[in-house]
Formats: structure tokens, sequence, C-alpha cells
């Protein structure tokens, strides 16, 4: 048998979550300075602090302050944060620390749905919104309710492998619907695969707009349900033991993470690493509890896709590498030293 020790706690000092807490606000906000401060065309703290507090600055510069970077900044954190609460989420009610947001085939749903739109309707508008994110969250939602459906008549939601393989399933459906337009409309390769790989572009706060309901909506039930998510890790009896239905709990949880990536899915493409990386690194650092986790995958997943996006921004400006390929290429190599530096990644 293994004993593990308890947790070292020293009078007067803050528990190893709260560190953690404090961390991740910090990391927050020096990952917005830095994607406010960092683009082709400098401006200084002291403008953006200017900006910020209703100062006098040159009109110029303000444009591209409240036109792109802001707007960009505040949408990077919310994709982020949202991917890695919604991972974290999945890993909960799938137990499995590997899970992301896209196992139910949202990510299939949602390149189909932008693929179809880029083909098809080109520049076309629906209530004043492009049809291409529109079509990508429809395709989102309806890939995970096909996947729902199929693990439901299979072997119901009480088995998550039944679950899983429907995701897979229908994942394998759609996409190969998508390989088959790709292949007839090759005149939109290019755009669908930059769509794809993933991509922030803002001008104005619209972007913004389109997606802040759904992810306030999807935070706050997954933050109201993260102490049931503690419950499903032990085991299904607890959750009962508390008067609640398990398959209620599940089905909560799927589909407010799931509303959630449909929406961010919709505006920044299908954005890699994110859901998987974030959360399990909390849990290898600070505690398997989803009342950390969750809190804590919020924080760093906007501050680190902040920091992704403007790499992909800045590295080859004025040209912009997809932001899948930058959360790939940062997120994969810090989660292996991560992992073989914390001695503590039971799970």
């Amino acid at each position: 048998m293994k004993w593990r020790s308890a947790p070292l706690v020293v009078r007067g000092l803050p528990s190893l979550p709260a560190l953690w807490a404090a961390v991740g606000v910090v990391a927050f906000l020096a990952a917005c300075a830095v994607g406010a401060l960092m683009g082709p065309v400098h401006i200084s703290a002291g403008t953006v602090v200017s900006a910020l507090t209703g100062g006098s600055i040159d009109s110029g510069q303000a444009n591209i302050l409240w036109s792109l970077r802001f707007p960009r900044v505040v949408l990077g954190a919310l994709v982020g944060g949202m991917l890695a609460i919604a991972g974290a989420a999945y890993q909960g009610v799938f137990r499995n620390p590997l899970a992301d947001p896209y196992l139910l085939g949202a990510a299939a749903g949602a390149n189909l749905g932008a693929t179809l739109a880029i083909a098809f309707g080109p520049g076309t508008t629906l209530i004043g919104v492009n049809l291409v994110p529109l079509a990508a969250f429809a395709g989102a939602g309806a890939a995970v309710v096909g996947a729902y459906v199929l693990g439901q008549t299979v072997s119901g939601l009480r088995s998550n492998t039944g679950l899983i393989l429907a995701g897979v399933a229908i994942a394998a459906f759609f996409n190969s619907i998508q390989m088959y337009v790709q292949q007839s409309q090759t005149g939109s390769l290019r755009q669908v695969y930059s769509w794809i790989l993933g991509r922030l572009t803002t001008a104005g706060w619209d972007g913004v707009w389109l997606v802040l309901p759904y992810v306030v909506l999807s935070t706050a039930i997954i933050f109201l349900h993260r102490r049931l998510l503690d419950a499903l890790m032990v085991g299904d009896d607890e959750v009962v033991t508390l008067g609640i239905s398990v398959r209620r709990v599940r089905l909560i949880v799927v589909v407010a993470a799931t509303l959630g990536t449909a929406a961010v899915v919709a505006v920044g493409g299908t954005i890699a690493f994110v859901g998987i990386i974030v959360p399990h690194t909390i849990r290898l650092l600070a505690g398997r509890s989803y009342t950390v986790v969750v809190p804590l995958s919020m924080l760093f997943g906007a501050a680190f896709l902040v920091l992704a996006d403007t790499a992909s921004r800045t590295i080859v400006a004025p040209a912009e590498l997809p932001i899948g390929v930058i959360t790939a290429f940062i997120g994969a190599p810090f989660f292996i030293v991560v992992m073989r530096s914390t001695r503590a990644a039971t799970l």
C-alpha cells in the first residue's frame, strides 16, 4: 500500500491552491499587458494606461488599441479560458485526464460547418453576422447532439465508453463529408485550412459580443457543478447519495461545456491542446479537486491563449502564424516538462 504524506501547511502562509490562484491572476494580467503592448506598431505602456483610463492619446494609436488589440486580447482570454474550463469539465465527466472539449465531435462538426460556409457561401451574412461562425457553431452543436443520441441508443448515458465511441463515429462521419467538400471545392482549400488551424481576427468588438453570453452561461454552470465533478471522480454512488441524478449531472455539464466550446470555436477555429494541457497541468501542480482545477484552468487557459495569439501575430509580422501551430509548439513540450518534473503525477 502506498502512503501519501499530507500537504505541508505552514501557519500564517496561504495554502497551495491560494498561491496558485495568485499566480494565475498575475499570469493573466501579465499576458493581457503583453498582448496590448506587442504588435507591428510600437505602443508604449503609458499610452495603453492612458487609453484605459480615458487619457488623451494619438487618434491613430487609440484606433489600434480599441479596434484591434484590446478586442483581440479579450477574445483570446474568452476563447482560452472557455476551452480550458470545458476540457476540465469533460475530464471530470468522463473520468479521463486526457479528455478534451472536442471529444464528442465538436471540432469535426465545426470544421464541416465552416467548410460548407466557406465553399458555398463566401462573404454571406445572416442577421448581420458572417455565415462562417454561425455555420461552425451549428455544426459543432449538431455533432455533439448526434453523439449523445447515438451513445444513448447504444448503451445509455451511464456508459462513458459508449458515449466516447459515439463521438468518434460522429467525428469520422463529419470528417468524411468535409474531405469530400474540400476535394470538390479546391478553390477554397487555403481559406478552409487557415480556419481549421485556428485564428483570432478582430476588427472591433463583434466577435467578443458574439461569444460572451455563451461563455458566461457555460462557465457559470460548470462552476456551480464543480463539487459534483469531484463526486463523480469518486464514483456515481457519491452523487446518488446526494439525491442527484448522475445522468442529469453529466448531461448538464456536457451541454454547458459543449455550448461554450461551440461558441469559441465558431470565432477562433479548432485551436488544439488548450483543453488538455491547461487543466491537466493544473491538476498536477495544484491538486485534483475540481473546486481548484476549474477556476485555475480558466485563469491559466486565458493567459496561455493570449500569449500564444500574441506570438502568432508578431513572430512573422506583418503576416500571422496559425494560432493552433503556436499552441501545439509551446504546449506539447511544456506538458512533457511538467509531467517529468512533478512527482505527484498520479491520475
